[in-house]
């Protein structure tokens, strides 16, 4: 029976370094002992000692039977799932583990066109072919929303065969999509309901945030722990419900995870587990109420507006994205001059906005702190910045990512590419929502987008400048 107030993974650790034993195995420091000072002194001499793994008392990530299996039962519990995996290779692995473990070559899966960089490489690793959904868009704030209930509807009218879809929720702006309703739909059609919850992992714990990916009934859910609980980072956990076939996703997170992974990171999800389950609920819920703070200061402070109340979608209130065109500035410009001049540093920032992220951590006096530093941004002389269109057409890709993965390309003119079949991923930051993914038939307007907008951050392509673009070697 696991012990509820307990830390199995730590508590293993803490008994094996205290034990005395003389070690001839791996890590090559020896219990810190061979350590550099520089290594010492960041990890700490008790952190070094524990920094120790794959012996039998501290069980084994790939098929666990003590602590490893009862701090991952202890974690399924407190956040509503069936079984969780622990993650030691970021949320990327287990995106890439919720797809692989899921589908096969031929499937069909739904994914949103602002989808992570790891759904492309889970489609690549299963050969699912996805169809591609169109994200709603805020044109005030120049950002991405989510998938709407309308066009997940509009989408399995489309394509009844498919056998899941795909959602990133929250977004990382915070807005949610209504995963009760379309959990209902996608479940009603006899496909799988499978979330990014990257951006997530604190929903459980405050009745006024969104929904949780698994109280809202979806069947997987990646969550980064890292990211807003306590964990160190690149640990996740992959929620699971026994709606999927457990035993195939639990061999495709084995697949995808380093066979020596590291204790003190395994230690480290363990211990932000126990953290929330001895007060998540009040750490949670006291940075929502310092998020609704700093957004009423914000919208004190002239030429600023505070992303707000969403319609048709939730909004996670921690994540706090602040407009500055009002300024004349860019998002990127106001970060440079926060970070250099009044050492402040947000999370992101894009062409009209900067995001802030409120955690448990923080108390009044650093909200206090950065409201004073955004009354300190300079004007300046920028105009409003004009986003580009984005299609709102439901699409399947002409070849799965995998398929164009092995495919023979070539590098052609952009202006010559119409009709060919993209090999690489086309994205414009802002709104950071790919144009064109691997293996989607290039249609003459985005040729035209793409001359238009080509000032804007480009990710993804080989060539920046996007006079040329890679394509599969051969016609559609």
């Amino acid at each position: 029976m696991a012990k509820k107030f307990s830390a199995p993974i730590a508590a293993a650790m803490q008994k094996y370094s205290s034990d005395g034993v003389l070690p001839f195995h791996t890590p090559g420091h020896k219990q810190g002992r061979g350590a550099h000072e520089f290594l010492r002194e960041l990890l700490t001499a008790e952190g070094l000692r524990q920094e120790v793994s794959l012996m039998e008392e501290l069980d084994d990530l790939h098929a666990p039977q003590t602590c490893i299996k009862e701090a991952q039962s202890l974690a399924a519990k407190l956040w509503h799932a069936d079984e969780t995996i622990f993650f030691v290779n970021g949320t990327t692995s287990a995106v890439q583990a919720i797809i692989f473990g899921t589908l096969k070559a031929g499937d069909l899966i739904m994914i949103p066109r602002n989808a992570h960089r790891s759904v492309i490489a889970g489609l690549i690793l299963s050969g699912a072919t996805p169809i591609f959904l169109p994200v709603e868009f805020d044109e005030e704030f120049n950002l991405p929303l989510n998938v709407s209930v309308e066009t997940i509807e509009r989408a399995i009218k489309k394509f009844p065969q498919a056998k899941a879809v795909l959602l990133v929720s929250p977004n990382y702006y915070g807005v949610a999509a209504d995963l009760e309703k379309i959990s209902r739909l996608v479940h009603a059609a006899g496909m799988l309901l499978l979330i990014d919850e990257a951006h997530g992992a604190h929903l459980t714990f405050c009745d006024e945030l969104p929904i949780s990916a698994m109280e809202a009934g979806a069947d997987l859910a990646a969550q980064s722990t890292h990211k807003i609980l306590g964990s160190l980072t690149q640990t996740s956990m992959l929620m699971i419900k026994k709606s999927v076939d457990v035993e195939r996703v639990k061999m495709a997170a084995s697949l995808l995870q380093t066979t020596s992974p590291n204790q003190l990171l395994l230690a480290s999800l363990d211990i932000a587990r126990l953290q929330m389950e001895l007060d998540g609920q009040k750490k949670i819920c006291a940075a929502v109420e310092l998020s609704k703070k700093l957004r009423g200061e914000i919208k004190k402070i002239h030429g600023l507006k505070a992303f707000d109340a969403v319609k048709n979608f939730a909004l996670d209130a921690t994540k706090v994205t602040v407009n500055v065109q009002g300024l004349g500035l860019t998002g990127q410009e106001a970060e440079k001059i926060l970070r250099r001049d009044l050492k402040v540093q947000c999370e992101l920032s894009d062409a009209a906005n900067l995001l802030f992220l409120i955690t448990y951590a923080d108390d009044a006096e650093i909200i206090f702190k950065l409201v004073e530093a955004l009354k300190l941004l300079p004007r300046g002389s920028r105009e409003k910045f004009l986003s580009p269109s984005l299609s709102a057409e439901i699409s399947l890709a002409e070849l799965s990512p995998r398929e164009t993965f092995y495919s023979p390309v070539e590098v052609v003119p952009l202006k010559k590419s119409v009709g060919r079949i993209c090999a690489e991923e086309i994205t414009f930051y802002p709104p950071g929502i790919p144009l064109l993914m691997p293996g989607e038939k290039i249609a003459a307007q985005v040729v035209e987008l793409i001359e238009r907008e080509k000032f804007l951050r480009v990710i993804g392509a080989v060539d920046k400048t996007l006079s040329t673009i890679k394509v599969v070697n051969r016609f559609v």
